[in-house]
This record gives structure tokens, sequence and C-alpha cells, in this order.
């Protein structure tokens, strides 16, 4: 037996604990009708998932003529499809009977098939194996009561895979998806002002442990405040220099820099051009001023002047 595609077809496999002897089965039935079967094993179901669908992404683009699909196996053959799903170019369906793997070929052109240990039997399991592997992209199926498409659901198998490999593109040019995940968190979002100091805006990201995305226009001054809690911070762009006026400690920070400020230690900051950064309190955000922005203007410049 071979399926109908014409082609050269590679199967990886891999399951949890709880379909590990199912998908052992499956894989040597594979084997006996002369399929290639790399078998991953037996994994968390997280894990398997992540792998199988990781593999047959890549090998989505195969020019040589092999298509690669994907076997897992776990309790209920839910958990694994959805971890592969988390891939371009991967249509991971669960298939309890060989009327869903007929479907899922037809309709949906599905690569990769979900089986459940706990429920499905061995004979049963290679039913449906057997109709995943013969069973073409679009051919009539029990949901079109195994007639041909109508011409409307005709027109829509036939532009479905292009449509389905456009998402995780990035829709939106002005987003950088090679940029660092903490930058993306600043994309598109709106910051609000932080009223008492000129010049600076944030965007809570989360709440209680605190984070957020600041901005500063260069040349702004943050006058001498401490906070309850400590706070990390990694400099995403632009420089500023911190005085821990607690300790007697001058940092002068960059992009990629990183500074600890403990909690309740007083600090002065000077922004040296635009910058941004992420903030990360170990509780709430509070602040209380030491200083007003004159007086710490004032002190700057006699520092400067020294």
């Amino acid at each position: 037996m071979s399926p109908n595609s014409g082609h050269r077809l590679k199967f990886v496999a891999g399951a949890d604990a709880f379909g590990s002897a199912l998908k052992d089965t499956l894989v040597s039935h594979l084997r006996s009708l002369h399929i290639e079967v790399a078998d991953l094993g037996t994994d968390s179901h997280y894990s398997i998932g992540e792998k199988i669908g990781r593999i047959v992404s890549s090998a989505a683009g195969d020019s040589s003529g092999t298509e690669t699909r994907g076997l897992l196996a776990c309790g209920t053959g839910v958990g694994v499809s959805i971890f592969a799903n988390k891939f371009p170019g991967v249509y991971a369906a669960t298939c309890l009977t060989p009327s869903d793997a007929v479907n899922a070929r037809s309709i949906n052109n599905s690569n990769v098939i979900a089986f459940s240990g706990i429920s499905a039997s061995p004979e049963t399991a290679v039913e449906t194996l057997n109709s995943f592997l013969n069973t073409p992209f679009k051919s009539p199926c029990p949901a079109s009561d195994s007639k041909p498409w109508p011409e409307n659901i005709q027109s829509f198998l036939d532009n479905s895979v292009s449509e389905m490999s456009k998402i995780g593109t990035n829709p939106n040019p002005r987003i950088r998806t090679n940029s660092c995940s903490i930058c993306n968190l600043a994309a598109n979002r709106e910051f609000s002002p932080v009223e008492i100091m000129p010049g600076g805006s944030m965007k809570i990201v989360r709440e209680t442990p605190t984070s957020a995305v600041v901005r500063f226009a260069g040349g702004s001054i943050e006058p001498a405040h401490h906070h309850t809690h400590g706070h990390d911070v990694v400099v995403m762009k632009g420089r500023k220099i911190v005085w821990n006026l607690s300790k007697g400690e001058r940092f002068e920070l960059g992009v990629g820099d990183f500074l600890f400020t403990p909690g309740g230690d007083v600090h002065r900051v000077k922004y040296l051009e635009d910058s941004e950064f992420f903030i990360r309190w170990d509780g709430g955000w509070d602040i209380e001023m030491d200083e007003d922005l004159a007086t710490a203007a004032a002190n700057l410049k006699k520092e400067e002047d020294e």
C-alpha cells in the first residue's frame, strides 16, 4: 500500500507515555508498507509534539520530492497536535476514526496525524492511518457525502493551503520580527506620560510584580527618588547615567546593559540621548521623590562644573 501522492513519503513519529504502545504498532505498520519512518521514541506530550512539529515544518520546503509527515500519539491525541501546530506549515489533526482521517486529508491537507493512546484500539488506529495515507487533498470525503465538492467549496479548497501558509507571518512591516522579544513588547503600544518626570513615558506590560517599557527623551532628568521595591533595568536603546546617591556610585549604561537598584536606594538619572529600557520591580510600581527637577538640574550642573 502506498499513498496516492505519487512521490516518496517519509514519516517522523513520537509519543508520550500514554501513546507509546500505539505509536509502536503504527510505526511497525508503516514500515511493513515500506514507508521510511524516523521514530523519535517517547517523551512528554509537549516536548514530542514540539519535536515533530519542528521537523515537519522544516521539511515543508524540501525540493527533493520527499514529503515528510508526522505521526503522534498521547493520551487523547489533542495535546501533541496542539504543540505540533505551533509551527508554520504544520497541519496536525487528531483523528479518532478513519472518517476523521479522510476529512483531515481531503479538506485540510493535514500532514500530521495524532492518535489517542487511551481510546483507540490498534485495529482502528491502523485503519485510520491507512485512510490518512490514501486520501488525496480535495478528494470526496464523508464531509461531502463522498460526492465531488460543489464549485464554491472547491474554490475555497484551491486557495486554502496558500492562505494557511500565511498564518504566523508578519502582517505589519512596521513590526520587526527579527528584533528581540523585549523590543517587540513596545511595538505599536500606547505609552502614558510619567507626569512627575518631564520627557518620560511608560507602558506597563505586567502588574505586580510590575514590568514596563519606559522611554525618555535625550536630555531628560529623573530627579533623585527611591522605590519601595528593588528593580532591574535593561537598556534597549540610547544611553543614560545613573547615580546611586545612597551608595555614592555612578553607572553609565548603553544598549544591552543591566542594572539592579535595591529598594530604598535614592538614585538620580540623566539621559544622554533618546532612550528606551525594560524595567521590572519586585513588587508594585511606586515612587517617592527626594528632590524636585530644578534641584536635580542644579546638582547635575554643579557636578559637571566640578
